[in-house]
């Protein structure tokens, strides 16, 4: 039911869109610094699922109601900004830990420190689901570009906008895995030091709300 040509040419827009680095990136990155690199992975699964799922809800008829409502658009796009502005702001104040001695003796309360700063896996998929879900330029990618890629003459329209939206999502699975690979790595370092790790934990808070700023100043749904 969808052809090569179609799965090319969502690829090609899919990649100038996605592998850019851009607001999505900038959270990944800053739940690796601030979290660690398995709550980053999470936040990634999360985002995937969230993106996806704003596939499907649109597939079935929320684009059109997106594009005719702005308040429903401004919705969506503010409950997304407040949740980052949110997230961020939890970062920074768990990196606000007591301080701990730079003696190598102090190992136990390092660990303590590192511990704090970490979240189950589950805890960060779903966060990541909020985050892509309410991300305003994910409806943006499957209401206005996404369609342009449907053969309305095959038939199953909404059957063919969700296989067309695996393959932005996969897309972005892969890139902002590597990027949450390659900032947990980064952080890595920075756990050796209690002073280096509240630095890092703050910049990616920091990374975080800054994410929300730029999707609070970002244009309207067109």
């Amino acid at each position: 039911m969808i052809s090569v040509d179609q799965a090319v040419g969502i690829a090609l827009a899919s990649v100038v869109l996605i592998c850019v680095p851009g607001p999505s990136v900038l959270f990944i990155v800053g739940r690796a610094l601030s979290y660690g690199r398995t709550s980053a992975i999470g936040s990634v699964v999360g985002n995937a699922i969230g993106c996806y799922s704003a596939c499907a809800v649109i597939a079935v008829g929320l684009g059109p109601l997106l594009e005719r409502s702005e308040a429903l658009f401004q919705t969506v796009k503010w409950a997304g900004v407040f949740y980052l502005l949110f997230l961020g702001i939890q970062a920074i104040r768990h990196a606000a830990a007591p301080d701990v001695g730079d003696n190598a003796g102090d190992s136990n309360e390092t660990r303590g420190l590192e511990m704090h700063r970490t979240e189950t896996f589950g805890t960060a998929v779903r966060v990541g689901t909020v985050v892509g879900f309410t991300n305003p330029k994910g409806f943006v990618l499957f209401s206005a570009i996404l369609p342009q890629f449907v053969e309305p003459e095959a038939g199953h329209t909404p059957l063919q906008m969700l296989v067309l939206g695996v393959v932005p999502v996969t897309i972005g699975l892969v890139t902002d895995a590597a990027w949450a690979v390659a900032a947990g790595s980064a952080r890595a370092w920075f756990t050796r030091s209690p002073g280096r790790m509240r630095v890092i934990s703050r910049t990616g808070g920091v990374c975080i709300i800054g994410v929300g700023i730029s999707v609070a100043v970002s244009g309207t749904h067109r």
